[in-house]
């Protein structure tokens, strides 16, 4: 069972570090053997009272409990974060440092093998598709999947870990389950014709939320927790998605 906690974006009044110690508790009483973090761990919007400190929502989850671990990957709201509003964004060291100090290992292009009653399985995280740094492959970003993928040795399934879900269509077969966020389930949800068309386009188009497939392949969509652009969420209310493998799965 797996835990997935995506798009907190932390400041005040509207996700305080007190708000992202009860989600911690919530998704600690699912009692996962996995806990994911999908990235956007902070908020870079206008309509903010005051941001929480990376240390502070880190601190928090530092409590996170799973059997197998708890790991994380980065979105693109923690490489435009700056720790001091008024400075530039500091290309994600705040975010790193902070769950660094909280004992969380990030995968950033990184495979790692895990095993649950004797079955092997491997957790990939994929580094940030909007990253603003240079990439060979499509100009900018921090992801690499090639790289990720050359730790993998041996044919046992296969779980990515990615902050954007329109990445979805060039995911190779090899991946059977994808984990995404950054949408927030369209966050404002309008009666019969769902979110505004700009916004579907912004956060990842077909892709919003829950679960969709193509050929073998599955990925699940978390609506997230926080918000960005403006502090409301209409007809999506926050959520910690608990994955069950080989059964029926659901939110908390």
């Amino acid at each position: 069972k797996i835990a997935v906690i995506a798009d907190i974006h932390a400041c005040y009044p509207w996700m305080s570090d007190e708000r992202v110690g009860e989600i911690v508790d919530l998704a600690n009483a699912q009692k996962p053997d996995l806990t994911v973090l999908l990235g956007d761990y902070v908020c870079t919007h206008r309509f903010v009272s005051g941001y929480v400190p990376p240390g502070a929502w880190a601190e928090q989850l530092s409590r996170l409990e799973a059997p197998l671990g708890v790991y994380a990957i980065l979105g693109n709201h923690d490489w435009w974060f700056a720790a001091i509003p008024t400075e530039p964004a500091d290309n994600s060291r705040s975010v790193r440092r902070a769950l660094a100090q909280a004992g969380v290992p990030l995968l950033e292009n990184q495979s790692v093998r895990l095993s649950q009653n004797g079955r092997p399985f491997w957790l990939i995280g994929l580094g940030d598709l909007l990253a603003p740094v240079p990439n060979p492959l499509h100009g900018y970003g921090a992801d690499d999947l090639p790289a990720a993928l050359r730790a993998v040795y041996d044919d046992a399934p296969a779980i990515l870990l990615v902050h954007e879900p329109y990445f979805f269509p060039w995911i190779p077969d090899r991946i059977a389950l994808t984990l995404a966020g950054h949408t927030h389930g369209g966050q404002i949800n309008l009666p019969i014709i769902g979110p505004p068309v700009s916004l579907l386009k912004r956060r990842s188009g077909k892709f919003v939320y829950g679960e969709y497939a193509l050929g073998d392949r599955r990925m699940i969509v978390s609506g997230g927790l926080g918000t960005s652009l403006a502090p409301v969420r209409v007809l999506r209310p926050p959520e910690v998605v608990m994955v069950k493998l080989g059964g029926d799965g659901g939110s908390a």
